[in-house]
């Protein structure tokens, strides 16, 4: 089953925590920083285009991309009509031409399961860059799946509905398997629909990222603390990865 397949309706009521305006600022800011005001920019691992929404509200002409039908089902009921949604997997998505920036947010990449799946998304990002283009994308970092996330178990009641989530993190493989079971209250407000999925993420390091990044063909240029936008440490949880396009000349 594919990532949030089951229960793609109840996603943004999970994720009402998240702070997608906080993040969107912060991408604001990047794309100004490396020179990239408006134009068009694609979004990978969209879900329901939450963050692509945002950006789309700020004047770029928005891409979302994501392999769930459920999910982007959702997110084109909220529009803008103006975005184009294309249910693709990220390892072998195709635009029709290039776009100033790619940026990929909420851990997306962390679903790729080895190096050479991350060297798969980089090259192919750096093919439908513009010159000089930029890819910012953020991951979980070893140590939050290590000391914050890895074999605990996270739940909370709200008044519509609860949730369990279960981590269980494997040093040896990286790899952080958790289940989360969700409790929603149905409309006749006395019973209650399960839903239950299992995901895999993958720890990256600093320096597995770097050499994905080299060998794909795109220039790294720094990491960033989400949280702080200062530059990571020991503690970082979440980072941002910015590398840019090389390979074709502007004309």
């Amino acid at each position: 089953m594919a990532s949030y397949e089951s229960f793609a309706q109840v996603y943004d009521l999970y994720m009402d925590n998240v702070p997608y305006d906080a993040w969107c600022h912060n991408l604001l800011t990047l794309l100004e920083e490396y020179h990239i005001p408006k134009g068009l920019v694609a979004e990978l691992g969209c879900g329901t285009g939450k963050m692509t929404r945002l950006l789309a509200r700020e004047g770029f002409d928005m891409i979302g991309i994501d392999n769930s039908y459920d999910m982007l089902g959702i997110a084109m009921e909220q529009g803008p009509a103006d975005i184009l949604y294309l249910c693709q997997d990220m390892q072998a998505f195709e635009l029709y031409g290039t776009v100033a920036a790619v940026v990929s947010v909420c851990d997306s990449i962390n679903y790729l399961p080895t190096p050479e799946d991350l060297k798969q998304v980089l090259k192919l990002v750096n093919n439908y860059l513009d010159p000089d283009g930029i890819f910012i994308f953020d991951v979980n970092t070893e140590y939050k799946y290590r000391e914050i996330l890895g074999d605990n178990v996270f739940a909370e009641n709200r008044e519509h509905g609860s949730f369990i989530w279960e981590n269980e993190y494997d040093e040896k493989s990286r790899i952080n398997a958790y289940e989360l079971t969700l409790y929603i209250e149905n409309e006749d407000g006395e019973t209650y629909s399960r839903y239950a999925e299992e995901h895999f993420q993958r720890a990256f390091s600093l320096e597995e990222i770097k050499k994905a990044i080299s060998e794909s063909g795109m220039a790294f240029v720094e990491a960033m603390d989400v949280d702080t936008m200062e530059s990571i440490s020991d503690t970082t949880e979440r980072m941002y990865i910015i590398c840019k396009e090389q390979g074709k000349e502007a004309l």
